[in-house]
């Protein structure tokens, strides 16, 4: 988490599309590193755009390069790739078409394992909807883990399940009083 803030100050002053920098996850060129959450961050190290750099990297490193190091080499996956996480737990979660739409935000980490274990909830419209989405995360199955030079390792990662799916949230009701 300590390289949040340098990484948001990062990606605020990267605005122009034209004026990007040339992003290095794990030493593979990704087109966005916003969607890396904080927690898999191990260091970030952004060098300028001068001649070495553009000697080293390439005329695509024109506008600098941000080196990014995550915690692990490959990331976790679940089961065999066909289907995401949250879809798994949503398909696995029961909760009728006729039910107001509600929508559940939790942490988890995929340990060392491959067991999953649920942590913070972010969010929760619906008490019943938590409890059977923390359920099907206690029983889901084990995922392939992290690694990072060739062991396993520990990762984090975010759930979002919103049931029933196509239908809209309702309104909050606010109260004003004067």
């Amino acid at each position: 988490m300590k390289y949040l803030p340098l990484l948001c100050a990062l990606l605020a002053t990267l605005g122009a599309a034209a004026q990007r920098p040339l992003y290095l996850v794990n030493g593979e060129v990704r087109d966005d590193i916003a969607s890396i959450p904080p927690a898999d961050i191990e260091r970030v190290e952004e060098l300028p755009a001068d001649d070495e750099t553009v000697a080293r990297y390439g005329q695509q490193a024109s506008h600098g390069v941000v080196v990014v190091t995550l915690r692990y080499d490959t990331p976790a996956r679940f089961g065999d790739g066909g289907e995401s996480f949250d879809a798994f737990i949503a398909r696995n979660v029961k909760w009728d078409e006729e039910e107001t739409a509600a929508r559940v935000v939790v942490r988890y980490t995929v340990a060392a394992d491959g067991s999953v274990a649920a942590g913070e909830v972010l969010q929760s419209t619906d008490n019943r909807l938590r409890r059977r989405v923390l359920k099907a995360l206690a029983e889901a199955p084990r995922w392939h883990p992290a690694t990072k030079d060739d062991r396993a390792v520990a990762s984090d990662g975010v759930l979002r399940i919103q049931l029933p799916e196509g239908k809209r949230l309702p309104r909050q009701v606010e109260m004003v009083w004067r």
